[in-house]
C-alpha cells in the first residue's frame, strides 16, 4: 500500500489526514481518548503543542511515533486494516530542498531499516513492513499537481510556507528549473517566535500558536484590539521580509504568476494579497500540495523503471 506524507516541523499531512506534529507520551493508558497508540510498552496520544523544531528529524523516534498515526490513519481510510495480514508499506516522503541533499538518504533509511513493526491503534493491533520509502523536494512535488494548470504559463514561481521553511521553486511553462530551488528558514513558527516575543514584551501577555492562528484566520477570537494589531503588523512584515528575501535570490513575484501552496500561504493568504511586492497571486487552498506530490511523483518513478 503507497502511503505518502508531509513530515512537517508543524503539521503532518497525508491525503485524508492533517494532525499537529505532536503527541503525548505514558508508561500507562490514558483515561480518555480514543486514537490512543501504543508502542514498545508506550501509550501515544495526539496532542496540540507541537515537538520543537527538527532540522534533522531522524535524530530519536518522534517522527516515527508520528508516522505510525498517519499509516493507521490511512490504512482505516482505504478499508484495508486485516488484523491477521502483515501490510507492505510503501512510504512516499519529502524535505525542503535545501536539506533534500544531504538528508534524504538518511531520512529513507530511518523508515526501512525497521522489519516488521507492529502496534495497537484504537485498540486494533497493526503488523506493517515498510519495504520501499522514496523522498522528494518538497515545493517541486508540491508542483507537479499544478502542471495542467501552469503548463502555458511562460514564468511562475512556486513558493511553499511551511513550518519552518518558505521553500520556492521557479517553473518555465510548467516544468521546474531546479537551479532555482532552495529554501529559506522563514517559515511559520519563525513568524509564532516573533509574535509571541513582541506581545510579550509590549503587553506583558503570553499567547499560543493556536491563539495566533485565530486572527489571522479571523475565526472566532477575544483578543483586545492592541494583540490583534501586533499579530497583524508582524504578518505583514514577515510576508514582507520574506519576498524581499526571494528578490535577494533574483526570484521577483512581481513578474510572472506566484503560485502559493502550503497551510502557511492558507494562513497568511491576505498577507500575501495585501503586499505590493507580490504581483499576480495563485493560491491552492489545499494543505496536502506536497503529499499529492509525492503520490504522483512515486508513481512516475516506477513508470520509468
Amino acid at each position: 500500500m503507497l502511503i505518502s506524507i508531509d513530515h512537517g516541523n508543524k503539521q503532518i499531512k497525508t491525503v485524508n489526514r492533517t494532525f499537529t506534529s505532536a503527541f503525548t507520551e505514558s508508561d500507562t493508558r490514558p483515561p480518555f481518548g480514543e486514537d490512543i497508540l501504543e508502542y514498545k510498552g508506550k501509550y501515544y496520544s495526539l496532542s496540540g503543542s507541537r515537538i520543537p523544531y527538527m532540522r534533522n528529524k531522524v535524530i530519536d523516534d518522534r517522527f516515527f511515533i508520528l508516522t505510525l498515526f498517519a499509516i493507521a490513519y490511512e490504512i482505516d481510510a482505504a478499508c484495508a486494516y486485516d488484523p491477521d495480514k502483515i501490510m507492505d508499506i510503501q512510504l512516499a516522503i519529502g524535505l525542503p530542498p535545501a536539506h533534500f541533499g544531504l538528508q534524504a538518504e538518511q531520512f529513507e533509511d530511518y523508515f526501512k531499516n525497521r522489519d516488521v513493526v507492529g502496534f495497537i491503534f484504537r485498540g486494533k493491533p497493526y503488523s506493517i513492513y515498510v519495504n520501499e520509502v522514496l523522498c522528494f523536494p518538497q515545493a517541486y512535488a508540491a508542483s507537479v499537481p499544478l502542471f495542467g494548470r501552469l503548463k502555458n504559463v511562460p514564468k511562475a514561481v512556486v513558493v511553499d510556507i511551511g513550518g519552518f521553511t518558505a521553500d520556492y521553486l521557479l517553473l518555465r511553462n510548467g516544468k521546474g528549473d531546479l537551479s532555482a530551488c532552495d529554501s529559506l528558514e522563514n517559515g511559520v513558527i519563525v513568524l509564532y517566535n516573533h509574535i509571541q516575543s513582541k506581545v510579550n514584551s509590549d503587553l506583558d501577555l503570553l499567547i499560543e500558536e493556536s491563539d495566533v492562528d485565530a486572527i489571522l484566520l479571523e475565526t472566532s477570537h477575544d483578543f483586545d484590539d492592541n494583540i490583534v494589531g501586533i499579530v497583524e503588523e508582524q504578518a505583514q512584515k514577515f510576508i514582507s521580509d520574506l519576498v524581499g528575501k526571494l528578490r535577494e535570490r533574483m526570484i521577483d513575484l512581481r513578474s510572472g504568476k506566484a503560485v502559493f501552496v502550503g497551510g502557511g500561504s492558507i494562513l497568511l493568504r491576505r498577507q500575501i494579497e495585501a503586499c505590493d511586492k507580490v504581483g499576480q497571486a495563485l493560491f491552492v487552498d489545499e494543505i496536502s500540495a506536497n503529499t499529492k506530490g509525492y503520490d504522483l511523483l512515486y508513481r512516475a518513478s516506477k513508470v520509468r523503471r
